[in-house]
């Protein structure tokens, strides 16, 4: 079962045109797609490039650091056919939902969001599967755990669109869906927790990893900009300043210059990526337009 957000169709042929803009969601289906066909083309015999790239239980292990690599690699490689719904749902999700997130986060925070997500559920999978001595033969692949965090934070922030589900034509609100899948995934995970010696394939917890990380990133309006420079400071979690009307120091400079390279780079990158200085002009400049109309409406 797929999604298809019918608001947003038009823009499909745009993302991937190779001559304009390429969206961070594009790019990323792109890479999962090479992969793909790479590993079943290439090496089809034993399937290399997975089984390198795939997380393994032990790849936490101190004495080969190298191999935490792996904690975000595995989000890139995908199992080969017959499994071909793997990376076919997780890349239709991805693409139906990412872009709306994209372009309210921004480009590059979208993208740090994204890795963050498969980090994170490869972290939870590891350790859970240490405490459980899961054997080394079983790894982890596939985006499912961010893209279940994409599809969270689209129905946190979008929760009442209306989405298509195929290929039966169900119309759906947004906040439904994440709650179904959130609901499906705990359901399934208490299940095999109950059930150990039961086959499965799905690794439930790190789906379960990716909403949890989601949800609080909307909750507490984490900006993950600052992470890499705020490696021993806890600075990340705090959440994005709101814009509030204050008299900022007076500053020489072309205010209307300057408000439409800000909007710009909001346009670019998103507001997380402002500065608190940015943030003051955009302040200044709104109490100034107010004058103006102001003036202009007593004349």
């Amino acid at each position: 079962m797929g999604i298809y957000d019918r608001d947003y169709y038009r823009q499909e042929r745009r993302a991937f045109a190779w001559g304009g803009p390429r969206t961070i969601v594009a790019t990323l289906i792109i890479l999962n797609v090479l992969l793909f066909l790479a590993d079943g083309l290439f090496a089809r015999q034993n399937h290399q490039i997975t089984k390198a790239l795939a997380l393994h239980p032990g790849d936490l292990a101190l004495k080969e650091p190298w191999r935490w690599v792996r904690l975000l690699t595995y989000g890139f490689v995908h199992h080969w056919p017959p499994q071909f719904g793997h990376i076919l749902f997780n890349m239709l999700g991805l693409w139906f939902l990412g872009r709306d997130v994209e372009s309210l986060y921004g480009r590059k925070e979208f993208l740090r969001l994204y890795l963050a997500l498969i980090l994170v559920g490869g972290l939870v999978w590891a350790v859970t599967g240490k405490l459980r001595e899961v054997p080394e033969g079983d790894t982890l692949l596939g985006a499912s755990g961010a893209v279940v965090g994409i599809v969270l934070l689209y129905a946190l922030n979008f929760p009442h669109r209306t989405l298509i589900l195929f290929p039966l034509p169900i119309p759906v609100r947004a906040w439904v869906l994440g709650l179904f899948i959130v609901g499906v995934d705990l359901f399934r995970a208490v299940s095999e927790s109950l059930n150990p010696d039961a086959e499965n394939h799905v690794a439930y917890t790190v789906h379960l990893a990716g909403a949890a990380f989601a949800f609080f990133y909307y909750r507490f309006r984490w900006n993950l900009s600052r992470f890499p420079g705020a490696w021993f400071s806890l600075d990340w979690f705090k959440p994005r300043p709101k814009l509030r009307l204050h008299e900022p120091p007076p500053e020489e400079l072309d205010l209307n210059e300057e408000v439409d390279r800000i909007l710009e780079k909001i346009h670019r990158e998103g507001e997380a990526s402002l500065t608190r200085k940015e943030r003051r002009t955009l302040e200044t400049a709104s109490r100034e337009y107010q004058k103006r109309r102001q003036n202009s409406g007593r004349s």
